[in-house]
């Protein structure tokens, strides 16, 4: 009998899963299959911590499918008739180990899934900053009503509707990003990896309506990535960890950046060399930085990132939802019908391309 295998019982009780999850899927399969449900606990944080039990080994002996958080290579090795693999985890760089690159088997994962909450994550810190409101909190600390800071000369106080947002990175976060960030009048200038298609701009308002292509303007290349650093207002980092992506925000990168100019990230951690950028700090040369991510998590506690008053940390939380499992569920239904019918690669939500890494 063919076996799919469901083991996507988070511990954190915001990502539970709902009991109708499994139901779905298993009116999806066909009748001959079976759907084995692991009831323990998991931990979905990250990319996946790739958890691997001797109940999880012992279901996926004989599966051809498997859902969880994260690809372990104890569980390729012990899947021998695996053929799909997918992880409810966003970023894949633990999963992409040398027993999943060399394997035939088809891995999907739920980057997508995420843009919506983080996309609106990003809007509520270009917000925070451009506002003014960490003034407001350091002075709340202190309770002190200091409004010098607002109405001096060089006050940090800015408009979306007059800025320029890049984003780095144009996939499904990015896109999202772009599109609440142009809706509110904002101009975007977004950087992908491949050439940019005649339709990556025709993005429609949140709230329907007329194209927001004028907007957006879409690159690539390292003259696309120039424009974006010395652009943005805003600088918003929304790419997947890969070898070309790992430390591009260097000390020369921060030093391109226009100046006073806010950076975002909730990609990971290590795009970004944290030395460069506490120097930039320091020296006056960012307006701030939204930080969700870290190259080592948690951040430490003596961390100088945690003192400066124009950087705001929140623990690797921008994703977080109570939307999460509707999305998650119908992409992997539709996966499922892929799967089933033996659909092209395109025809998938979000087949990982194992060789870009991403």
């Amino acid at each position: 009998m063919p076996r799919a295998v469901l083991d996507m019982m988070d511990r954190r009780p915001i990502w539970a899963m709902p009991p109708w999850v499994p139901e779905r899927i298993r009116a999806a399969l066909p009748d001959a299959w079976e759907l084995v449900v692991i009831d323990e606990e998991t931990d979905g944080s990250g990319d996946g911590r790739g958890r691997v039990t001797a109940a999880v080994l012992d279901a996926v002996a004989s599966a051809e499918i498997y859902f969880g958080y994260g690809i372990a290579a104890e569980l390729i090795e012990a899947g021998r008739a695996l053929r799909w693999v997918h992880s409810g985890a966003a970023g894949v760089g633990k999963s992409l180990t040398p027993v999943m690159l060399s394997s035939e088997v088809i891995f999907t994962n739920s980057a997508g899934i995420h843009a919506e909450p983080i996309a609106e994550y990003v809007i509520g810190m270009i917000l925070f900053f451009g506002r003014g409101l960490d003034l407001a909190v350091t002075n709340q600390r202190t309770s002190a009503w200091h409004a010098d800071a607002y109405y001096r000369d060089e006050a940090p106080l800015s408009e979306l509707s007059t800025s320029t947002v890049g984003i780095v990175g144009y996939g499904g976060i990015g896109k999202e990003v772009a599109r609440r960030a142009a809706s509110l009048g904002a101009r975007v200038v977004a950087l992908k990896r491949s050439e940019p298609g005649p339709d990556d701009a025709a993005l429609t308002p949140v709230g329907g309506g007329a194209s927001l292509a004028s907007n957006i303007d879409v690159v690539n290349g390292a003259e696309g990535l120039d424009r974006v650093l010395s652009e943005s207002d805003v600088l918003v980092l929304a790419a997947p960890e890969t070898e070309r992506t790992r430390g591009m925000m260097d000390a020369d990168a921060f030093r391109r950046m226009k100046s006073g100019a806010l950076l975002i990230n909730v990609a990971r951690g290590k795009l970004v060399d944290e030395e460069a950028l506490l120097a930039a700090l320091r020296e006056g040369r960012l307006r701030g930085a939204g930080l969700d991510v870290f190259a080592k998590e948690p951040l430490a506690a003596d961390h100088p990132l945690w003192a400066f008053p124009n950087v705001l940390v929140t623990p690797h939380v921008s994703a977080v939802t109570r939307g999460f499992w509707a999305r998650e569920t119908a992409l992997i239904l539709h996966d499922l019908d892929c799967f089933l019918r033996g659909a092209a690669p395109a025809e998938w939500g979000n087949r990982v391309d194992k060789a870009a890494g991403y």
